[in-house]
């Protein structure tokens, strides 16, 4: 894929309608409870109506996309463990023991794991789009050349787009690989020009003087670039990695074909942030799932002007904070499939008084 074909996929979006929206939030209203008694639920069954041209809201065929990825900026002492555990994740996902694996079960969501830039063994059941042997580190040297970036965005383009004709009503994405939550900081606060001083997270348990060291490490990578901020792809090749550009590509794929993304943590926003930068309006097909623990997440949420349903401390990765989500949609849009009208109670119904946004 060369960018100027990229950029022809991206005149092929399609954006929410409006009317189906205001449609569903009226039978909402006609629902014998309180006008947005069910709060932000209500709003995100609207919007998922919307992004699907569809009144009848589609939830029950669900996939999750887990890209998975190695980042060389590891090399610097950002991580507490090594590029090995995502290789020992992978094998587990592959085997559906890994913790989102888990819980999808349960959640009636299927796992689509995807090898984008995985630095360890290839891994059966895994499928294999691997575009290098993990990232570069950044702290050195660009993390990925801008043509591998473009394969990998063409990836996770092809990977949503064949999942969607398989038939998902939804797209949840996720992604695995040690080092990433630096990876996305960095990506992040290059494209906001933000401190990462005061954004930088501890990632997975950092202790406090590690977490100082990743932010030095940030910081001192963050001023020695002085490449265009205004490029997105240029910043995503200079600080990766292969899953979000993966990410950005199945967001774009999702917007082409009327099918709401559902977004997990830190690493998947930025992402929604670089896909909303280079595809002004992408954002509106993406739902938060959850605000995450990582300051960069909730500042990316802000600029977006994203609201998630779930506040509970999560920092755990993989898409379980998408898969989460789900059970709660579930019981959600049964009432608005198969709640009693106020005129079946033979009762006078709420009025909306307030103008909806």
């Amino acid at each position: 894929m060369t960018y100027e074909e990229l950029k022809k996929i991206g005149k092929k979006m399609i954006g929410p309608e409006r009317a189906v929206y205001d449609e569903v939030i009226r039978k909402w209203d006609h629902i014998a409870k309180p006008i947005d008694g069910l709060g932000k639920f209500e709003k995100i069954i609207a919007r998922i109506g919307a992004i699907q041209h569809n009144k009848k809201v589609k939830t029950e065929n669900r996939t999750l996309i887990v890209f998975l990825s190695d980042n060389g900026i590891v090399d610097e002492g950002v991580s507490q463990c090594g590029q090995e555990v995502t290789v020992s994740v992978a094998k587990a996902m592959s085997e559906g023991r890994s913790t989102v694996c888990v819980m999808a079960d349960k959640a009636n969501v299927k796992v689509h794991a995807v090898d984008v830039g995985m630095a360890g063994e290839r891994i059966n059941g895994i499928k294999d789009l691997r575009i290098r042997n993990g990232s570069r580190n950044f702290a050195k040297e660009p993390a990925m050349s801008m043509q591998e970036t473009l394969d990998a965005i063409k990836a996770g383009y092809d990977t949503a787009l064949n999942v969607i004709k398989a038939g998902a009503d939804i797209i949840l994405l996720g992604e695995m690989g040690i080092g990433n939550t630096s990876t996305s900081t960095a990506l992040s606060c290059a494209i906001l020009n933000t401190d990462p001083l005061t954004l930088t997270g501890h990632g997975a348990g950092l202790g406090s003087e590690r977490a100082e060291h990743k932010r030095r490490v940030i910081s001192d990578a963050l001023a020695a670039c002085d490449h265009d901020r205004n490029d997105i792809p240029g910043l995503l090749s200079i600080f990766g990695g292969y899953d979000i550009a993966a990410m950005t590509g199945a967001i774009l794929a999702s917007a082409t074909e009327c099918t709401p993304v559902v977004a997990d943590g830190l690493i998947t926003l930025t992402a929604v942030l670089v896909a909303e930068r280079m595809f002004p309006g992408i954002k509106d097909i993406c739902i938060a799932s959850h605000e995450p623990r990582e300051p960069m997440g909730r500042l990316i949420m802000r600029e977006l002007d994203m609201e998630a349903p779930i506040d509970a401390d999560m920092a755990l990765g993989e898409g379980t904070g998408a898969v989460l989500l789900m059970p709660l949609i579930d019981v959600c849009k049964n009432l608005y499939d198969n709640g009693i009208e106020f005129d079946g109670l033979g009762v006078k119904a709420y009025k909306r008084y307030d103008q909806e946004t």
